[in-house]
This record gives C-alpha cells, structure tokens and sequence, in this order.
C-alpha cells in the first residue's frame, strides 16, 4: 500500500518553478520576434545559401548593421535556431532551411510566426476594449497583405492535402483523373487551388469565398500561375454558389472555426448538396476540448491557443461532438474520418453516400 501511494505523489510546484515559467513564457515572446526579424531581413535565407558565415559577411550582402546581426546570431545560437563554431560562424539548426529557410516547403513556419507577432499583437492590444465590449474585428475585409499572412500560414497544409490527403480518399483521384472536380470553401488567395491545379490537372477547379479582398488576391494569383482557365472563383455563401451533385470534393482548410456558429449548418449543409453520391468532404481545423481535463492534454494546446488568439475576430474553434453532429445533420450518415496531424490539427473526412 504505502508503495502504491509513493508511486502516486506529485512533486510539489515551487514559487521559483511558476516564476521561471513566467521567464520561459518571456523567452518565448523574444523568440517569436526574433524569428520575425529573421524571415523579413532574410537572414534565414542567407545562412541557407551560406552556411557557417560570420555575422559580419551575412550582415554586409545583406546590407544591415553588422553589430546587430551579431547580436541576433548570438540570440538564435542560444535559442537553437542556428549552430556555431568558436570563431562564431554560424549555420542553421538542423531542419530550420526548411522550416524557416525556404517559404515554399511544406514543413515553413515563417508565416504563422508573422501572423503572431503583426496581426495578433495588434488584436492582443484590442482585447483591453473589447473584453469590456465583446466587440470583433472581423476577419473578412481586412487587407490583402493579412489575406496573404494567413494563406502563407497554412502553406504545408495546402501541399499535404492535394499531394497526400486528397489522393488517398478512396475512388477520388480516379475520378478527378476523369475530368472531376474540386471544390474549395473559403478559398482565400487561391494557393490552394493552384496546389489542386498542380496535383490533379486533369480536374476542374472552384474556389467559393464571402471576402472580396481574397477573391481579388486569388484572380491575380491564378493569373500569374497560368491556371485561370481551369479554376473558377466565385464570390458568394456556399449555399448559393454551386448546383447540387456537381462537385467531386470539398475542401476547406482552417476555415470551419471562422464560420460564425449561427452558419455553420447552412455551410456544410451546401457542402453536402454540392457533393455527387460517393463524393468526399475533407475538412483541416481544429478541435476545442470538450472538457477541461482536455485542455491540458498536448493535442489540445494548439486549439486552445487558436482559441484565445482569435477570440476578438469573433471566431469560435468547434469541439468533437459539435463537429460530428454539423456532418451527421447535413447527412453524412457514414464513418467520419478523424485523425491529428502537426502540433494540433484536425483531419476530417466524410462521404456521401450513393
């Protein structure tokens, strides 16, 4: 008994341990702008073409003052961003020329960090007046430099769903092989449906979003891209934008949680109407704890943060049991694919049935 007992004991959290988790926290805070500074002055970049450089020779091709870059090597060797020599040239950590280096593979985090330190720092300070409120800032409307943060924020999951998680949905890339089609919701600037026109090029493509400022974004995008003539872009609600039984998929990345709760069930429910029999839904989000026990648990801590950061957009992160429910009401009366991928992202998929 007294065995079982000791086993079971939590170590007692100190005063030093909360206040060094406070220090931890701090450090993060530095860390995120140093990123920052980082991907816009390219010194990520240049250390992926130059690796164990000198401050000085990164700072002068770069044109930036060779003091600081010294000091902001110094900082990323010490947060693990970047490895070093004694006679301090530098190179960086493994994997961050992916991550950090290089804004067109899938694993690159650059604009998910922007996202933090220009938008939501901005958002953060308004939380001082709408907490008194309740007010939002909407996330539609907004400019096109945000519509580009937040599409460069969910780059990799653009690459893995048309390069993975679409070609593995049973029966699908046959028929998008024979001149099927996608469809996307909340289509933003478009990267997306390039990715789709790259991956399925026999497939026609539509991408349906409310916000103009996108819409505008992704009509030059495709047009840069050469894919105009296979996507359509339609500015409208899902339920008015397309016929019934017309498309093959649907697809909507990080957008379910920024539908206003009161629209959801009319969004999937056109999603549904959209589909052919035996057509696909595939769903990226993220999941809310269901309880508070949840919270705590790593799976959730991406979803949670999610949560509070986007709170005075007026966007509400879905729990399980709200999830399932929209696509079980819409009509989805088979097996509902959930799995997590990343630091806390959820995969949704559902068929319709023939």
């Amino acid at each position: 008994m007294s065995e079982q007992k000791s086993s079971e004991v939590v170590e007692e959290i100190t005063a030093d341990d909360q206040v060094a988790r406070i220090f931890e926290w701090r450090r993060g805070f530095n860390a995120m702008h140093l990123i920052d500074l980082g991907v816009r002055l390219g010194l990520f970049r240049a250390f992926s073409e130059s690796p164990n450089s000198k401050a000085s020779h990164i700072a002068q091709s770069l044109k930036l003052h060779s003091p600081y870059v010294e000091t902001w090597c110094i900082t990323a060797y010490s947060f693990g961003l970047l490895e070093g020599e004694e006679d301090r040239s530098f190179r960086l950590a493994p994997y961050m020329d992916q991550i950090l280096g290089n804004s067109g593979h899938p694993r690159y985090l650059g604009g998910y960090v922007r996202l933090g330190t220009e938008f939501a720092t901005e958002d953060h300070r308004y939380c001082l007046e709408a907490f008194r409120t309740g007010d939002t800032v909407a996330f539609q409307g907004r400019s096109e430099t945000f519509a580009d943060v937040i599409a460069e924020s969910t780059a990799g999951l653009q690459v893995l769903s048309a390069r993975k998680l679409l070609p593995e949905l049973p029966g699908l890339q046959e028929r998008l092989d024979a001149r099927g089609s996608i469809l996307e919701v909340g289509c933003g600037t478009g990267k997306h449906l390039i990715q789709l026109t790259k991956a399925f090029p026999e497939a026609r493509c539509i991408g349906v979003d409310i916000d103009p400022t996108g819409i505008k974004a992704a009509n030059a995008a495709l047009a840069k891209a050469g894919v105009s003539d296979r996507v359509s872009l339609i500015e409208a609600d899902i339920a008015d934008a397309v016929d019934a039984e017309t498309v093959d998929a649907v697809v909507m990345i990080e957008v379910l949680h920024e539908i206003d709760p009161k629209f959801r069930q009319s969004v999937i429910d056109g999603c549904y109407k959209a589909l052919r029999s035996g057509g696909w839904l595939l769903i990226i989000d993220e999941t809310y704890p269901s309880t508070l026990e949840e919270s705590r648990r790593k799976d959730f801590l991406f979803p949670i943060q999610t949560g509070f950061e986007e709170l005075t957009w007026g966007n509400v992160v879905p729990t399980r049991p709200e999830q399932e429910s929209l696509l079980r009401d819409a009509g989805f009366d088979g097996e509902i694919g959930r799995s997590l991928i990343g630091e806390g992202f959820t995969v949704l998929t559902a068929q319709k049935s023939n």
